[in-house]
């Protein structure tokens, strides 16, 4: 396990202490991009500590490199293109649509009942895209600003980080996140396709509802 460990200890490690780097009053990274940048060092040197601990050519790694991806297919582009989607949708001013339609059809009188629908809205708004990332910035512009900050005060980051985790909830519940509900399933030949979600909803389920609680709790303390 110590080549899969290495990435996100060294993207967690480079996103600290990368930022305060400089060369001649120059940052070595750009800040905004500084996680990327650790998170490609951290696979990099994940790589090359795989191939010394299996006495390996890096040829290995390009040729099951493409291996895997041959055997994954076309769902290995599908999070690229919902995240991509989500801000054509951003564009497009969808989240000021869903905000008018929540405001009229729903009791968003309160902040529990803001919450609610802001941490449901994501997890059916991310089950329909397949993508947390393509629903946050929708439904954050539709509920979260307007109301549960803006009208009722919330902590952003507590409720930027909740609801985020809530999209993932539906990533969960949905064969829209093919690469990982429907791919492993191809990969282990499942005989029931759909058979990783099946195990996934009941946990998803308590996760929603416990984002919900999580959010209503914390995101109004100060």
């Amino acid at each position: 396990f110590v080549p899969a460990l290495i990435p996100p200890a060294v993207t967690l490690a480079g996103t600290f202490l990368l930022k305060g780097v400089e060369i001649g009053g120059q940052p070595l990274v750009d800040p905004k991009q500084v996680t990327l940048v650790s998170l490609g060092l951290g696979i990099v040197l994940a790589t090359a500590v795989a191939l010394v601990m299996f006495r390996a050519s890096p040829a290995v790694a390009v040729r099951e490199g493409r291996r895997l991806m041959d055997q994954v297919g076309w769902a290995g582009l599908l999070p690229q293109a919902l995240a991509a989607l989500g801000a054509v949708f951003v564009a497009a001013k969808i989240g000021d649509v869903i905000g008018l339609l929540a405001g009229e059809y729903l009791p968003l009188n309160g902040p529990l009942m803001a919450v609610c629908a802001y941490t449901i809205g994501m997890a059916v708004f991310t089950a329909i895209m397949g993508n947390a990332f393509a629903a946050f910035p929708v439904m954050t512009a539709a509920i979260a600003l307007p109301l549960i900050i803006g009208q009722y005060g919330g902590d952003p980051a507590i409720v930027c980080a909740i609801g985020m985790l809530s999209g993932f909830c539906g990533t969960l519940m949905t064969p829209m996140a093919a690469n990982f509900n429907i791919v492993p399933a191809v990969l282990l030949d499942l005989p029931d396709r759909n058979g990783v979600i099946r195990v996934q909803i009941p946990t998803a389920l308590a996760l929603l509802a416990t984002n919900t609680v999580l959010m209503y709790a914390l995101a109004f303390r100060f």
